[in-house]
């Protein structure tokens, strides 16, 4: 119910949003006369903060359309190599007729790169993305927002999503693959990767888990507090909705984007109002590249998905309330999830200091899991002034954390080690 009453009154607003979006401009737009009178360009400051705080914000691109690989610039094209109902692999494919470069590609490591399904598209790790292509080949896990997937297509659950990891591993081929997990997937990829080496099963040469709950109990953040303090019943009952009609996957339950963005404002709401008050005078006093920063960040950060209802309360209950993982419980499918068994695959945790999301020692707990792996074949990084996001994205990921990650994977890259 709470679902359409959303979609009812988004309705309703949708024609204020798209006059104050026409007033802005009219009264910013040099050809209009409105904008040269006095103060013009405080109306125009109000009218698009009104614009931006009550439009929809759509799915992000990528956007990543060239890079500079092996000192040549290289066109992008963003191909889709796979696709199952609720994710699809893209693979970023670099292109070039220059035959130097060509060998200097073709040599160039295999990564996937496992973007969280816990509210935000898959390009929030545009920069992560953006910065391991010019040295590597790069897939990427696209996640579907679950109100875009037909009723029919079925329930997708945290099993279901350590399915697809396997699945994708497989289509990319492990013998060769160096994986990157950012935040929540690096559960149900340790989940992934500790099957198929039980199984007997090539793993991938290496596993890089970042600032991710692999053990929850360490540190705990406000949202492991959130957790622990309410009942599964209770994230059924308050989180939940069904998609309205109007939308492929009508009648499917889901966690909706719109209360994951509340849960997200609530978070830090003096920061967000601080933030968007620094907009409107930078619009007013004509700092125009910082208001345009503005826009590109919460373009990102308010573009939210909804969740497969199965998939959150999997993750809750058994990630966050039982903590399965880490006690040895966990089963997938009827198989038992052993780390330990992992033997071939290289591990390196990342966690950033001030991380308010996975707390120190959360990820790090992937090291007492994985005893499988010689000691001198798992390291950690502690990115100091690091907070969740700056340990895959920003400068620090750039200046601090890639090459360290890019030395990691060539150490299993033997002529290039």
């Amino acid at each position: 119910m709470l679902y359409k009453f959303h979609e009812m009154q988004r309705s309703m607003l949708s024609p204020m949003v798209y006059w104050a979006e026409a007033s802005a401009r009219m009264f910013s737009t040099p050809e209009s006369i409105l904008s040269r009178f006095p103060g013009a360009e405080r109306v125009a400051a109000g009218y698009e903060l009104m614009h931006r705080l009550g439009k929809e914000y759509e799915k992000p691109e990528f956007g990543i359309r060239s890079v500079n690989a092996h000192g040549h610039p290289v066109p992008v094209v963003e191909l889709e190599a796979m696709k199952l109902p609720f994710c699809r692999l893209l693979r970023m494919k670099r292109y070039t007729d220059d035959p130097g470069t060509i060998t200097d590609l073709k040599d160039d490591p295999t990564v996937l790169v496992v973007a969280p399904l816990s509210g935000h598209h898959a390009t929030l790790l545009r920069d992560t993305v953006g910065t391991l292509l010019p040295e590597h080949k790069v897939y990427v896990t696209d996640w579907i927002d679950a109100r875009m997937v037909p009723a029919a297509a079925g329930a997708f659950g945290l099993d279901d999503y350590v399915e697809y990891m396997e699945t994708f591993i497989g289509h990319i081929g492990a013998e060769n693959l160096h994986v990157i997990s950012v935040c929540q997937p690096t559960v149900p990829v340790l989940a992934a990767v500790s099957l198929m080496a039980a199984r007997g099963e090539v793993t991938p040469k290496t596993l890089t888990l970042m600032g991710g709950p692999i053990d929850p109990r360490e540190s705990p953040t406000q949202v492991n507090d959130l957790a622990r303090t309410h009942s599964l019943s209770w994230f059924r009952s308050h989180m939940i909705q069904e998609v309205p009609p109007g939308y492929p996957g009508s009648g499917r339950r889901v966690y909706p984007g719109f209360l994951q963005h509340t849960g997200f404002m609530a978070m830090n709401p003096r920061r967000h109002m601080r933030s968007h008050w620094d907009f409107y005078a930078d619009l007013v006093k004509g700092d125009l590249e910082d208001a345009e920063g503005h826009r590109k960040f919460y373009d990102e950060y308010n573009a939210v998905l909804d969740m497969p209802a199965d998939f959150y309360l999997d993750t809750v209950d058994v990630v966050f309330q039982r903590h399965l993982l880490p006690r040895g419980r966990w089963k997938v499918r009827g198989e038992r999830v052993d780390p330990a068994a992992i033997k071939n695959t290289d591990i390196l945790t990342i966690e950033g200091e001030l991380d308010d999301i996975s707390g120190l020692g959360q990820t790090r707990a992937a090291h007492k899991l994985c005893t499988g792996v010689a000691e001198d074949r798992r390291h950690h990084l502690e990115i100091a002034g690091a907070g969740h996001y700056g340990i895959f994205s920003g400068r620090r990921w750039r200046e601090q954390v890639y090459p360290q990650v890019r030395n990691f994977i060539r150490s299993r890259v033997p002529d290039q080690a």
